[in-house]
């Protein structure tokens, strides 16, 4: 479900009004906890911080890397934490962290399935984002894009 919103606000105002708190909050922990340089704006449809092309410009694709995104999906809202795919011991450690505060994580291969604030331990979430500096993102970048070639 991508929107064609053009800003972070006019993205959260589209959404339901039990979903807008929601992302609210998310977002404000993300932003709150991001390591320096990366920038947030509207990526594929959804809220995005991502490192700059000025920073890391050769990417597969030509857009920026992304490191976060968080959107509203069709039946849940979804968490993108690229940092935890990218380095096995902040994804063990948010697997780890959702276990002792008695939540169920819905992980899939690239995100973290939500349907109401309350599945989420928001200071798991905050270690997580905070978790991988943009420099050490560009070189787990650049270390993945070396393998394929």
């Amino acid at each position: 479900m991508q929107s064609k919103a053009k800003t972070v606000a006019e993205y959260i105002a589209s959404l339901p009004e039990e979903r807008q708190g929601a992302i609210k909050t998310v977002r404000a922990v993300i932003k709150k906890h991001l390591p320096e340089g990366y920038k947030e704006g509207m990526d594929y449809g959804y809220i995005g911080w991502s490192v700059p092309l000025s920073a890391y410009p050769d990417t597969y694709n030509g857009q920026p890397l992304c490191y976060a995104a968080l959107a509203s999906q069709k039946n849940h809202m979804a968490l993108y934490l690229m940092c935890a795919y990218a380095d096995g011991p902040v994804k063990q450690r948010l697997v780890a962290g959702f276990k002792a505060a008695g939540k169920k994580l819905d992980m899939g291969k690239s995100c973290i399935r939500f349907k109401k604030l309350e599945d989420l331990p928001l200071d798991v979430i905050a270690e997580a984002a905070a978790s991988v500096p943009m420099k050490k993102y560009i070189e787990f970048a650049k270390a993945a894009h070396a393998k394929k070639k």
